[in-house]
């Protein structure tokens, strides 16, 4: 298939810049595998199409507020970092930009002096190598100097960094948010549970790659990012009990269901395993695990419609858009959800 078959028209206005007020009201676009129907709802309603017995299985990976702003310790001129991957103890690949003021040696400072760096390499594309120095739990500094590294496509500054967490993470290393978890609040999910419907989890630590565009006319060129996950062996042993009594396993973003059929891919059955995945799923897949969706609206020509595209059909997702955009859904990681049942 080409990139282009994943086209569709978007007017920038659907791009929710901004979260909604209260997390369970954003709207949910609901697709029937079977009958075809397409029915519009709040989130909140979701509970109505769980039955007793499935599963849920979500992301409790949290973000890191990994975007740094700073000045150069010699002129005073500013720099924006991004982190992206911690190398050893103190020691992290960003990237810098301006890059030319980020040369090996070069130090820069952030928060008036809570947090400060050197440059030790620089890696090919670009990418810097450097070693922080404080007093204190880096941590705990990253979250009162940094800000959450908002995708490209959203322009407003966000007001409240918990908003780009899920009110379930837990386990530190996203760069980006698990954004079909976003719309679930306490109250929701305990009336899941009240339903007789599993919750479990998985860690996949999302990196910056999922932004990364597809840049190959045949889709089948295109090289996926890596990203680390964990299926644990409570999680594992819901999903296989699941399916065993012949009830649906549902993933809660694409990051799960990139997870749970890696493991179901690589290990032959779902177990408890940990690694890392560069799974692309496109149509044509045959999905291993998963019998259900919950995730956001994604963007025209993306990794991320092609598998939704895999799921539920490639027509049939296209047309799903179609009526997105005509109903004026809400678009992208801070938008509304569909689900796929």
């Amino acid at each position: 298939m080409k990139k282009s078959d994943f086209f569709y028209n978007l007017p920038p206005e659907l791009i929710a810049q901004t979260p909604i007020e209260h997390r369970e009201m954003s709207r949910l676009m609901k697709l029937d595998k079977n009958s075809d129907e397409i029915n519009h709802c709040h989130f909140y309603e979701i509970v109505d199409f769980l039955n007793e017995g499935d599963c849920l299985v979500l992301n409790n990976t949290k973000v890191l507020p990994a975007r740094l702003y700073g000045v150069k310790e010699e002129t005073g001129a500013v720099v924006e970092f991004l982190l992206l991957s911690q190398k050893e103890l103190d020691v992290w690949e960003v990237i810098a930009g301006p890059g030319k003021r980020a040369k090996p040696g070069t130090k820069f400072t952030f928060g008036e002096g809570l947090l400060k760096c050197e440059v030790l390499e620089i890696l090919d594309g670009g990418n810097r190598v450097v070693k922080f120095y404080y007093d204190g739990n880096f941590y705990d500094i990253l979250d009162r100097v940094g800000e959450m590294p908002l995708p490209h496509y959203i322009t407003e500054k966000l007001e409240d960094k918990d908003r780009y967490q899920t009110v379930y993470a837990e386990n530190l290393g996203s760069a980006a948010a698990p954004t079909a978890g976003l719309h679930f609040t306490p109250e929701l999910l305990e009336k899941i549970k009240a339903k007789g419907v599993k919750v479990c989890f998985v860690t996949l630590h999302v990196g910056l790659g999922t932004f990364r565009p597809v840049k190959a006319d045949d889709i089948l060129e295109h090289k996926m990012h890596s990203e680390h996950y964990w299926l644990p062996k409570e999680t594992a042993d819901i999903i296989n009990e699941t399916h065993k009594n012949g009830k649906r396993v549902i993933a809660v973003g694409t990051t799960c269901c990139r997870t749970l059929e890696s493991v179901a891919t690589f290990r032959g059955e779902i177990k408890e395993d940990e690694g890392w995945t560069d799974i692309f799923i496109y149509p044509g897949y045959e999905f291993k695990c998963i019998d259900g969706l919950i995730t956001n609206f994604h963007l025209p020509e993306s990794t991320l419609i092609m598998l939704v595209s895999a799921l539920y059909g490639y027509e049939k997702t296209m047309h799903a858009y179609e009526i997105a955009v005509k109903e004026k859904y809400r678009f992208f990681s801070l938008g509304d959800a569909c689900c796929i049942l």
